[in-house]
């Protein structure tokens, strides 16, 4: 028995989610897992509840679980509240905070049949295979914030800080991921410029050598983006403090044809948290246009990396490979394809994993 919180959120988050616990019972089904899936309040949906967008509820919920299925958090709604009550930062960073989660891994996988959906040419992206190793619970996002009054205005100030401990434990695990795959990591910073980019390097090219089979480089931000679009198959494992992953990753995810596609682990502490790398996209609630493949890929690397289900994570692609020949969502529809809702694709890919 496997207990899997599951916290829906907002906008489409429900429907998405809806469809990855569909996968994962199939997977359940075929190989004889048996999952306990508890769904708890999260993001805008608990502050309307509760007055919070992180329960406590949800927190010992999370706590008491082998892993933690989350769709997405926030929307216009909620956009005029206070800073620390808004979904996205008053659920997923302290979420992430007090799960110990320091690393979000993020996947950017062309599956064949969508290789003409990609913005650039099929040679560029055939093939691509890139993970996305962001630093997250440290840097911008987590430094002290302050908006002062001056004469004539304001003075705003957000605060980046790293220590050792944080860069040195994340750039491990981006070690040994790479030893798993290609054998190479890219650091991206902009030590050119910043002093915590600058020691970031030097920390990371320090740990290298106790990693003499994996090839080290390190690029500039900038570059990056741009070597992003020009040759991305040179990339195996990339390398970066938070916000630079938080921009970077998005970027990637268009180079496989959507940010539908896009699946996310965040690791680090005992319980590991999976979720879809692109927002709640209020709008489209309801609709049953959402794309739900970002959450059922987030479902296979929840068994990867949280329960060792390698044969599940693995049927789950294979399912998807084989499904996409046939069927798409709107976000990566073309010509000579089935047009499917978000529960018909689900549908699909929980058959294609029981028809083995």
């Amino acid at each position: 028995m496997y207990n899997i919180a599951v916290l829906p959120g907002d906008g489409i988050g429900p429907e998405i989610v809806e469809e990855a616990i569909k996968v994962l019972k199939a997977v359940g089904k075929r190989f004889g897992y048996e999952f306990n899936f508890t769904e708890a309040l999260v993001g805008g949906a608990a502050y309307d509840a509760v007055g919070h967008p992180l329960p406590q509820e949800t927190l010992d919920l999370c706590f008491n679980s082998d892993a933690v299925l989350l769709g997405a958090v926030g929307g216009d709604k909620w956009d005029n509240l206070p800073s620390h009550l808004r979904p996205e930062v008053g659920a997923l960073l302290p979420l992430r905070k007090k799960l110990g989660l320091f690393a979000n891994l993020r996947p950017a996988v062309i599956f064949p049949a969508l290789v003409n959906a990609s913005t650039l040419k099929p040679e560029v992206v055939e093939g691509l295979d890139i993970m996305v190793v962001r630093e997250l619970t440290g840097g911008l996002y987590f430094g002290e914030k302050k908006k002062e009054e001056i004469p004539g205005g304001y003075r705003v100030v957000d605060t980046l800080v790293y220590t050792t401990e944080e860069i040195v434990r994340v750039a491990r695990l981006a070690f040994d991921l790479a030893g798993k795959r290609r054998k190479k990591v890219t650091l991206v910073d902009k030590a050119n410029v910043l002093e915590s980019s600058r020691y970031w390097r030097e920390v990371v090219t320090e740990l290298a050598g106790e990693y003499p089979d994996i090839e080290l480089d390190c690029l500039y931000v900038d570059n990056a983006a741009m070597q992003l679009v020009k040759n991305p198959k040179q990339f195996d494992v990339l390398l970066t403090e938070n916000m630079f992953g938080d921009i970077l990753s998005d970027q990637a995810s268009q180079l496989t044809g959507s940010l539908g596609m896009l699946a996310s682990a965040s690791l680090g502490g005992k319980i590991g948290l999976y979720e879809p790398s692109h927002g709640s996209a209020p709008k489209y609630a309801g609709l049953k246009r959402a794309n739900p493949i970002a959450t059922i890929m987030s479902g296979a690397m929840l068994l990867r990396y949280s329960l060792n289900l390698e044969n599940g994570a693995r049927a789950i692609e294979e399912a998807i490979t084989e499904v996409l020949n046939k069927y798409r969502t709107k976000d990566i529809m073309e010509e000579g394809k089935q047009l499917v809702s978000t529960d018909e694709m689900g549908d699909r890919i929980a058959g294609q994993i029981l028809a083995g």
